[in-house]
This record gives C-alpha cells, sequence and structure tokens, in this order.
C-alpha cells in the first residue's frame, strides 16, 4: 500500500507541475514565463540540496526522495519547453535569450543529477554490504529497498538521456560536461553489471554442479533460486542500460556480445554486424586459446574415440554374419523382412553400444545426452505421426506375417508381386514390370489377399454346351481332359458337374487341383484343349442369340 501510496503522490505533483505549462502553452508567449517557473523551481531544489545535510538521518531519506520527484518533475518542463521553442519558425532575440536561459537550467539541473546519483550509489553500496550479515524478513527488506534504490538510479539515467537528446536537438548542443559525465556514468554502470552478470553466471553453474552431486539440498537449491533471480535482474538492467547506450550514439556492441554469450534474450536490433564480428572474434580467441592448452589431451581423446568406433564397427559386421546364419540355419519359419531386421538391428545395436561406450571413454555424460534424446525422440514422433503409424503398421506385418517376399498380393487397390519389405513400405512388383511402393498402414487397414500363400490351388472354369447336345458324353469328354493332363492333382479330387441351365447354354463348372506355381498353365491348357476337343466330338459352345421379327403392315 505504501508504494501505491507514493506513486500516486509523485503522478499527482507531476500532473500540478505540467497543468500550468499545458495550459499556457497555447500562445508561444507564455514560454519566458515558463522559463521563470522553472529557474525558480532550479533554485529551490539547490536550496533543498543544502539542507539535506543538515537534518537527520531519517529525515534526510524522506528529504531525498523528494528530491527526486522535484527532478523528475523539471526534467518534464525542461523537455516540454524545449519542445515549445523546437516549434518556433522566428529566431529572433527573445528566442536566442530563451535558449540561454534553458542551457543555464539545464546545467545546473545536471549537477543535481549526478550529485544524487553519486549518493544513490553509496546508498546501494551500503546497504549491499548491510544485506549479507542479515537473514529472514531484514534481508527480504532490505533487498527490496536496494532493488528500489536500483530502479530509482535506472530512472535517473532514462530521464538524464530523455532531457539531453532533446537539449541537442532543440538547442544544436552536446551538451557539454552533463553528456561527458553521463556517458561516464552509463559506461561504468554497464561495466559493472557485465561484471556481475558473468559473475553470477558462474557462481549459478558451481552451485548447480554441487546440486546435481548433493541431490536434494535445500540450501543449494535456495542459492541456485536465489542466483537465477539475480542473474535475470541483472540481465534486464543490462538490456535498459543498452537501450540508453544507443540513444546516446555510444558503441554498446561489447555489451550486446557479453549478453548474447552469457545466455541473455536480446532483441533483434541487437544482432548487428559489428556485435557479430565481436562474437566470432571473442569466440575464435577463446578456441584458439582452449585448443592450444588442450591440443594433445584433445588429439588423444580423438583417437581412443576413433578406435572404439572402428572396433565395434567390426564387431558388428561380426554380428549380422552371425545373425544371419543362425536365421538361415533356424528351423523357425521366419520372413524375409524378420531376417533382415534382426540382421541389421543386431549390428546397429552393437555400434550403438560402442558409440556410448566412446563418448563415455572421452569424457561426456551420457546421463543428459540419453535425456536429451528422449526429449528429441518424443518431438520427432509427434512431427513423424504419419511415418511412425506405417513402422506400427510394419511391425503388425512382421508379426502376423500375412504375406512374404516373392508372393503374390492384392493390396490396397496394388497387385503383383511382393519384392521388398521394410518397416515403412512394402514394394511390388506388377505382371506389367511396375514398380508400386505401398505405405503399410495402407495395406494394414485394407483387406490383404496372398494369391501364392497355399501350396494348392483350385483351378475354376465354366463351360456350356447347346440344349441339342449329349450331357453325359460332355461330362465324359471332361473328365479325360482333365485325366490326361500331368500337372492336374489327384487328390483333392477334380469336380465337374452340370452348374446351371443358361438362356442359350447348359452350362458346367470343371475345377480340377494342381500346384500354385502351375495354375495358370493349368488353366490356359485346359482352356485351349476343351474348345478342341469339343470341335473334334462335335459338342456346340452356344453364343448368345436374338432372334427377330419383321412385321409388314398392310394399307
Amino acid at each position: 500500500m505504501l508504494l501505491f501510496r507514493n506513486l500516486a503522490v509523485v503522478l499527482l505533483s507531476s500532473l500540478l507541475v505540467c497543468y500550468p505549462a499545458l495550459t499556457v502553452a497555447e500562445s508561444d508567449t507564455a514560454l519566458p514565463a515558463m522559463v521563470d517557473r522553472l529557474e525558480e523551481d532550479v533554485e529551490s531544489l539547490r536550496a533543498l540540496h543544502q539542507k539535506i545535510d543538515e537534518v537527520s538521518v531519517h529525515d534526510k531519506e524522506g528529504l531525498s526522495y523528494r528530491v527526486d520527484d522535484r527532478v523528475f518533475s523539471m526534467m518534464r518542463s525542461l523537455n516540454f519547453i524545449l519542445g515549445r521553442l523546437a516549434d518556433l519558425e522566428a529566431e529572433d532575440h527573445q528566442t536566442q535569450n530563451l535558449s540561454a536561459r534553458l542551457q543555464h537550467n539545464f546545467s545546473s539541473l545536471g549537477q543535481s543529477v549526478f550529485i544524487r546519483l553519486e549518493q544513490l550509489r553509496l546508498n546501494i553500496e551500503q546497504y549491499t554490504t548491510e544485506a549479507e550479515a542479515l537473514s529472514g524478513s531484514a534481508r527480504v527488506a532490505t533487498d527490496a529497498y536496494i532493488a528500489s534504490l536500483e530502479a530509482l538510479r535506472f530512472r535517473y539515467y532514462e530521464m538524464a538521456t530523455k532531457t539531453l537528446n532533446a537539449h541537442n536537438q532543440v538547442l544544436g548542443t552536446s551538451g557539454g560536461p552533463f553528456s561527458d559525465r553521463l556517458r561516464e556514468a552509463l559506461f561504468v554502470h554497464a561495466e559493472t553489471l557485465v561484471g556481475r552478470i558473468e559473475f553470477s553466471r558462474a557462481a549459478l553453474a558451481q552451485v548447480k554442479s554441487q546440486q546435481s552431486q548433493s541431490g536434494a539440498n535445500a540450501d543449494v537449491a535456495a542459492t541456485a533460486q536465489a542466483l537465477d533471480y539475480r542473474l535475470s535482474k541483472d540481465s534486464q538492467r543490462m538490456r535498459d542500460t543498452i537501450m540508453l547506450l544507443d540513444q546516446l550514439q555510444v558503441d554498446s556492441s561489447d555489451y550486446k556480445g557479453a549478453l548474447l554469450l552469457q545466455g541473455g534474450s536480446v532483441s533483434f536490433s541487437f544482432l548487428d554486424a559489428s556485435v557479430l564480428r565481436g562474437l566470432l572474434l571473442s569466440s575464435w580467441d577463446a578456441l584458439r586459446s582452449s585448443a592450444a592448452n588442450r591440443l594433445p589431451d584433445l588429439m588423444f581423446n580423438a583417437a581412443i574415440f576413433l578406435g572404439i568406433l572402428l572396433i565395434f564397427r567390426s564387431l558388428a559386421k561380426i554380428t549380422r554374419r552371425v545373425v544371419g546364419a543362425a536365421c538361415e540355419r533356424s528351423k523357425v519359419t521366419m520372413t524375409e523382412l524378420l531376417k533382415r531386421l534382426l540382421v541389421s538391428g543386431s549390428g546397429t545395436l552393437v555400434m550403438f553400444m560402442g558409440l556410448l561406450m566412446a563418448l563415455s571413454q572421452v569424457g561426456i555424460s551420457l546421463g543428459p545426452m540419453l535425456a536429451g534424446l528422449g526429449v528429441a525422440g518424443f518431438i520427432v514422433g509427434f512431427a513423424l505421426q504419419d511415418s511412425l503409424s506405417n513402422f506400427a503398421a510394419g511391425a503388425m506385418i512382421l508379426l502376423y506375417r500375412p504375406y512374404d517376399v516373392d508372393d503374390f498380393v492384392e493390396v490396397a487397390g496394388a497387385s503383383g508381386l511382393v519384392k521388398e519389405m521394410s518397416l515403412v513400405s512394402t514394394t511390388i512388383l506388377t505382371f506389367d514390370n511396375q514398380t508400386q511402393v505401398v505405405p503399410n498402414s495402407k495395406i494394414w487397414g485394407d483387406v490383404i489377399k496372398n494369391v501364392t500363400a497355399q501350396k494348392v490351388r483350385r483351378v475354376d472354369l465354366e463351360f456350356g454346351i447347346s440344349y441339342s447336345d449329349d450331357v453325359e458324353h460332355t461330362e465324359k469328354v471332361l473328365a479325360e481332359i482333365i485325366a490326361e493332363h500331368d500337372l492336374v492333382l489327384a487328390q483333392p479330387e477334380t469336380l465337374i458337374k452340370l452348374h446351371t441351365l443358361g438362356d442359350s447354354s447348359v452350362n458346367f463348372i470343371v475345377r480340377p487341383w494342381t500346384l500354385t506355381e502351375n495354375y495358370w498353365r493349368v488353366y490356359w491348357d485346359i482352356l485351349r484343349e476343351v474348345k478342341l476337343r469339343f470341335d473334334r466330338e462335335g459338342i456346340s459352345i452356344p453364343f448368345p442369340q436374338r432372334d427377330v421379327h419383321l412385321y409388314e403392315e398392310r394399307r
């Protein structure tokens, strides 16, 4: 509540200061009166500065905050007057006089700003030292007070930068000593923040290392949280300070690069050519220095790493050969897909174990890497849902084995010989020599027809004769044709029956059995022989006919 009340007081005092200027600014003749008012405020501010050292410590703090309110109000008034002065087109004696008076007020106000900045610096140092010996609620209150002092100091920097830019733009001067002192103050502030960020980052790394070794330790966890919070606040102040340096046209590429190297989030405007060049140079220097110091160790570790990989590569080849030979000699019926999967999977598993061993030998921790692989696997799996669907369907095909390589199948609208199988897709070669690659998810989600799955197939044939032909003689001829063919099996027994009486024919069904690989040869041979024998035996094969009757109409 106290914070909100102070904010309300500051806003109300600001409105009281600015409101007369806003009302009288309707006429350019009010500018001298506004400058007079500003000079009176500057004199009263100087008097307050003299009184601060004479009051008690408790009153000094409250009086200092009152000085802050008046300084900010006067800066806003000065900026407003400079804006009205910039709108004047005539350059007369009165305008020159106002410019000179504003220049004097600007200098006087600048002295007050830097006096107060020095006081804030001393107060921050004092309370920071005292906070190290405190704990509990007293430490929290002191830290909050230090944060408010740092925020107030940055507000001074921000208002001073805005006023300096307005002064330089309207009066056409460089700001003199005020500009130099402000740039120097921001330079020191930026250097201090960079040092604090680097120190906090290094300390946080050490604390997290202790935390990983000691496990769930409340003190270590609290320290890590405090350091992380301090690092976040300093990074935010660093970003704000860089923005002020850019407004003052001060080169801040070094600070932007330091913030990037420390992992702080920056805006896109930070990534200019000078920042990137500085990052590259610093990274190259660090790499060169590290390589010079650790080159022998790096070469030795690289030799060990490559040696382990070469050994396990040879072991992977041997493992593939052994697994392949075992699959060929196994009495268990396995599909070609399963054989290839076992062979390639065994070699990949050996190489993966070799990679893990090589990484562990060169000092790389496997725990975080495996955790990262798990997270990456989840992300990749989410992005490749369709591919994983094909993979799952391939696993089901591998498990239930509805077809194998060189089987004739009809699946998902494709028919032909299966030439290749994988966990993702099936390659089918059609009889007219076209290659079709069908995703496994399409196959498993549809009807699978494996024509060559059984060793024996029935050949279904149907023949029609005329109603005037001898049925018994026809049955005898068909039975002789079937009995004379060498590829027709005796068992199962061939079925020859009169099946239907059609519109223009008497239809027989002939169903012999043969080996699957002989299916089409038997089909075509019997079809040809039936036509030849029927012609020799005088058995007619009718075809649909239609009688057309013409009637002549007599008149």
